[in-house]
């Protein structure tokens, strides 16, 4: 029972994580569990101590409640950062490889009327000595004179 450590130290109170050490009259109670805070008729938040002798119940809950909110905001700013950095990066990596499929098509492009100009360069190479064969019959032989 905690009531046993009254009248004794804070510190032997508190080795028993359910009980609370008021200051205003120096005793040792029972943590009321089924109220999440001491009510003030037990002792006053200022003057409770619970778990630890040198910051009062006042300053633990609003160190906590700092702590919980520093937490949940930087999860949030987190969450949200890394939604907004994939969607830029998603829009980014489309655009890239719009510009890739453009270019792929440019290049196959110039090489498809590169090569159909080599062809007609060639056909009047052909031509000019001769050597360019019936379009009705591409199977003649070739004669020599």
């Amino acid at each position: 029972a905690c009531s046993a450590f009254s009248q004794k130290s804070c510190e032997e109170c508190l080795k028993n994580v359910s009980c609370l050490w008021c200051y205003t009259n120096n005793t040792c109670i029972d943590y009321p569990v089924r109220s999440i805070l001491p009510s003030s008729s037990l002792c006053s938040l200022s003057n409770a101590r619970w778990g630890v002798c040198w910051m009062n119940f006042e300053a633990l809950i609003i160190a906590i409640a700092v702590v919980a909110g520093l937490i949940l905001v930087s999860v949030t700013v987190c969450c949200c950062y890394c939604c907004y950095c994939r969607k830029r990066s998603r829009s980014r990596l489309d655009e890239e490889e719009e510009q890739l499929a453009r270019k792929r098509e440019e290049r196959r492009l110039q090489s498809l009327q590169r090569k159909h100009e080599r062809k007609l360069k060639h056909d009047e190479i052909r031509k000019k000595y001769g050597l360019l064969q019936d379009s009705d019959n591409p199977y003649s032989r070739f004669e020599n004179e």
